[in-house]
């Protein structure tokens, strides 16, 4: 069985809770990513993508100083590292989500991308539902 822990990505990026938009987008620029965790301590109260800043901040002109958590996605789902692939895959299929954080013993470990399951994960993964990740709801 292929698991989280076996495609996730560990290496993190991540701020406290109160970085701000432009030093959140310094970070993407600097590491090429387009996500970041937003932490209070261990515990993860968010994540901020670059389309977030762009569509929720920059597009109504708002000051880059602003906390990024202001404009992250909160209560944010995560599953444990031990959750089979095809599972998590399917969870996020239908929370039409394109970005998982992976938890062990209730600490962010990880994340597993839309990416992550099309390159990585070739056995057990349904490949309906990673297309079903990107598709518009009715």
């Amino acid at each position: 069985m292929t698991t989280l822990t076996d495609i996730m990505t560990s290496e993190l990026t991540t701020v406290d809770r109160g970085a701000t938009l432009k030093e959140v987008a310094l970070l993407m620029r600097e590491q090429d990513i387009g996500n970041v965790l937003i932490m209070d301590g261990d515990a993860l109260v968010g994540i901020i993508t670059d389309r977030d800043i762009v569509i929720r901040a920059v597009a109504y002109g708002h000051d880059l100083g602003s906390e990024a958590s202001d404009y992250a996605t909160g209560n944010v789902f995560s599953m444990d590292a031990s959750t089979d692939v095809a599972a998590a895959a399917s969870e996020m299929a239908g929370r039409q989500l394109r970005r998982l954080p992976v938890t062990r013993d209730g600490r962010v470990v990880g994340i597993v991308s839309l990416a992550d399951l099309a390159t990585r994960a070739r056995t057990g993964v349904d490949e309906q539902a990673l297309q079903g990740i990107s598709q518009p709801t009715t």
